[in-house]
């Protein structure tokens, strides 16, 4: 590891115990930073309402740290909608956002466009199938932005169990993303979770960063935010344990083709590789191919679109 990683590592890896809510909400009170929580969702019925419920009661009725939550459904057709509305979101309609853009299928896509649907200077993205939710997932990432003006950009760290094994969880983290870090971006080797799904980053920063539409944005995001800031402006924040629903091995390898295209892109900025990818399964007559597209769609910094700046300057 890169002697800067290790110096890194000690001086920007946290604990969520390491500032308690009365000294996140007075760094609040002293800097007047507004705090966005975005749950993008599709198909979460499940789940989204208890986490809406937890962050409302917890963060903005119980102590004023959240100053809006809203959950952006990416064309579930299930109860997600009703559900996250009944436990306090604002729920509001990914094609509804930037209409006169049609809108891709793909996470990256709903987080991009969740920037023109939110005001405050801090945004906290959370995966909406989280099990189990704590409040401290929120805390722990947007506390280090409320009280170190240098850092821009905070990941959750955590334990994810796979069928009762601890820390069997992330498969693509570690059969994919590490290895590329450690390849070709060794300062962010320290990232325990560089795929994970719960980040905050001050909106300063996300309004001049591309938007890999897909799996790659997390990936990407890190990259570009490290060329962008620097090392020292990155940090991350140990929350405990993350549970949530695992994906089939198949979702998983469309799911590393897709963060494979994002780091070659970044590296080349090239279009020799081809963009797909082909899978088996068993059919009548034995093993079928079945051929995907890999994502590979990117979205400008959200501060070149003309509704964001007309926003901006109203």
């Amino acid at each position: 590891m890169l002697e800067e990683v290790e110096r890194w590592l000690s001086a920007r890896s946290w604990s969520a115990n390491d500032r308690p809510l009365h000294q996140i909400l007075a760094a609040k009170q002293r800097t007047g930073r507004t705090v966005s929580v975005v749950l993008p969702a599709l198909n979460e019925e499940e789940t989204v309402g208890d986490i809406a419920a937890v962050i409302r009661h917890d963060l903005m009725r119980q102590v004023p740290l959240v100053d809006e939550l809203v959950v952006v459904d990416s064309g579930s057709t299930d109860r997600t909608s009703e559900v996250a509305a009944a436990a306090g979101a604002r729920v509001v309609h990914r094609d509804r956002i930037l209409p006169r853009l049609p809108a891709v299928p793909g996470k990256g896509e709903v987080l991009w466009r969740s920037l023109l649907v939110t005001r405050g200077d801090i945004v906290c993205f959370v995966d909406a199938d989280l099990k189990d939710f704590s409040s401290d997932f929120v805390t722990g990432i947007v506390g280090p932005l409320l009280t170190d003006p240098d850092v821009d950009l905070v990941k959750a760290m955590y334990d994810r169990p796979l069928a009762g094994a601890a820390g069997q969880g992330g498969r693509v983290t570690e059969l994919m993303a590490r290895p590329l870090l450690n390849m070709h971006w060794p300062q962010l080797a320290g990232f325990v979770q560089p795929l994970g799904g719960e980040y905050a980053a001050r909106r300063s920063l996300l309004e001049q960063l591309p938007f890999p539409v897909g799996y790659g944005v997390e990936l990407g995001m890190l990259v570009d935010a490290l060329h962008l800031v620097g090392l020292d402006a990155l940090a991350q924040v140990d929350v405990g344990v993350r549970k949530h629903r695992h994906q089939d091995g198949q979702a998983l390898g469309r799911m590393a083709a897709a963060i494979y295209r994002t780091a070659q892109l970044r590296l080349a900025r090239g279009h020799l590789i081809r963009p797909s990818l082909t899978q088996f399964e068993r059919g009548t007559d034995g093993f079928e191919p079945r051929t995907y597209s890999v994502d590979t769609e990117e979205r400008p910094p959200m501060v070149e679109i003309a509704e964001y700046q007309e926003r901006r300057a109203a």
